[in-house]
């Protein structure tokens, strides 16, 4: 029996700070998903930046949730892992995978400790190669992952009963996530 829009209400959300290179996994991917794809009522597509503990709001009205986030996995550069539901740890506690100041986690715990949480959680995680570049772009084997990432958020949306369409029009500069010269076509892309 499918879900309700009410009780399938999905968040994708990317976080990061695009001031440190590979830091911005999680903001670039969301911001190119919602380039990309039109998507029905009951998604919401959010560039959470470095907001920390200011998501769980967001967190509060979502039953289903997927973030796009560079994570420190111990992997090779440019490696993405997925990890859903009760794979992703919850509490201040467990293993600091955000490397964020306020983690994925810390959001994650005040959402459950408020009984608020959304049900079903996804992660896509990719492991950065350079955090220490301030102001520099996301490496190559991180934004070699954008696309792939999209397409996994893509799938799960799919699952979730929440078929994404691509946009027929591109998307007008008044609609996008970033603005102001930050997007990453002007900030990241921009003539040396």
């Amino acid at each position: 029996m499918p879900t309700s829009s009410q009780d399938n209400r999905i968040l994708v959300l990317g976080i990061g700070n695009i001031l440190w290179a590979d830091e911005g996994f999680g903001v670039r991917t969301v911001e190119e998903f919602h380039r990309r794809y039109d998507v029905p009522d009951n998604v919401t597509i959010l560039d959470g930046g470095t907001q920390g503990l200011y998501l769980v709001n967001y967190l509060e009205e979502a039953d289903r949730l997927i973030v796009f986030d560079a994570i420190d996995y111990g992997l090779a550069p440019g490696q993405l892992k997925l990890v859903r539901d009760d794979e992703v740890p919850r509490f201040t506690g467990a293993k600091k995978m955000s490397l964020h100041q306020t983690g994925f986690q810390e959001v994650i715990s005040a959402a459950d400790l408020l009984g608020r949480c959304p049900k079903h959680l996804v992660l896509i995680g990719c492991q950065p190669l350079d955090l220490e570049d301030w102001g520099g772009p996301l490496t190559a084997p991180v934004r070699g992952q954008i696309a792939p990432a999209i397409d996994l958020a893509c799938q799960i949306l799919a699952e979730w009963g929440g078929e994404v369409r691509p946009r027929r029009e591109p998307l007008p500069a008044s609609e996008r996530l970033l603005g102001n010269d930050i997007d990453h076509l002007n900030y990241e892309m921009r003539p040396a």
